[in-house]
């Protein structure tokens, strides 16, 4: 009983000590992460600039997320930046994992696109880092503000459409990235409002994101971004 009582003060505690986010932020927030999907559609699909439209975003909304945290030391818990909950979210990644990878070998030698080469190991191991940033922005910013906006009650059920149609638009217009996207963001949202964990979100977007590239999408990103920059370095 006593172990209840002082988790319960802690909790108390802690809810005195965040700073409630205002509409306004929320709705800066959401704002933001419409003009980073604006800006792919510039600097990436016009301009060509993928590694340097990737490095800037990470850059800048690292950036935004230390401001944040520098005011309130609970922002990143409350965004999901957390281990704590890894078990608990892991029950419902699993099976999503499992069958999607089942799912991305038939597709893919029933097209005659699997292609596994070494490049897929470097994607593996950086991937999950731009996942992460990926799902900060799409679930937690623009799924969780439109969760939590004061001034509008929107039903959980349309903003997890919302979100998961936003985040194919965005990978436009590659066909199968957009269906891929879609079903991962319609999956993502519900399980980020039952259990808030990005790291969980972003590693398993990055691993099933590189093999979906080699498997279905019969893209080689690691020769189409990195190996052309150091070609032309070189």
């Amino acid at each position: 009983m006593k172990n209840n009582l002082i988790k319960y003060l802690t909790e108390f505690s802690n809810l005195k000590l965040t700073r409630p986010i205002s509409d306004k932020v929320r709705c800066l927030e959401i704002f933001g992460v419409v003009l980073t999907g604006t800006g792919k559609f510039v600097f990436v699909d016009y301009l060509n600039w993928r590694l340097s439209f990737v490095f800037v975003t990470i850059i800048l909304w690292s950036a935004y997320v230390f401001f944040r945290f520098k005011k309130d030391k609970h922002a990143l818990k409350d965004w999901g930046f957390r281990t704590d909950n890894f078990k608990s979210i892991s029950k419902f990644l699993l099976p999503f994992v499992v069958i999607s990878m089942i799912l991305f070998w038939v597709i893919g030698y029933l097209q005659g696109t699997i292609n596994l080469t070494w490049h897929i190991i470097p994607l593996l191991i950086t991937y999950p880092i731009w996942g992460s940033i990926q799902q900060f922005l799409t679930i937690a910013l623009l799924a969780g503000n439109l969760k939590d906006l004061k001034a509008a009650k929107i039903n959980k059920t349309l903003i997890i459409f919302i979100t998961a149609v936003f985040f194919s638009i965005i990978h436009y217009p590659v066909g199968w990235l957009m269906a891929g996207t879609f079903v991962l963001a319609l999956f993502y949202g519900y399980i980020y409002l039952k259990v808030k964990n990005i790291y969980a979100l972003g590693i398993v977007h990055g691993w099933l994101g590189a093999i979906f590239y080699y498997t279905v999408v019969n893209q080689d990103p690691f020769a189409d971004v990195f190996l052309k920059v150091v070609n032309q370095l070189l």
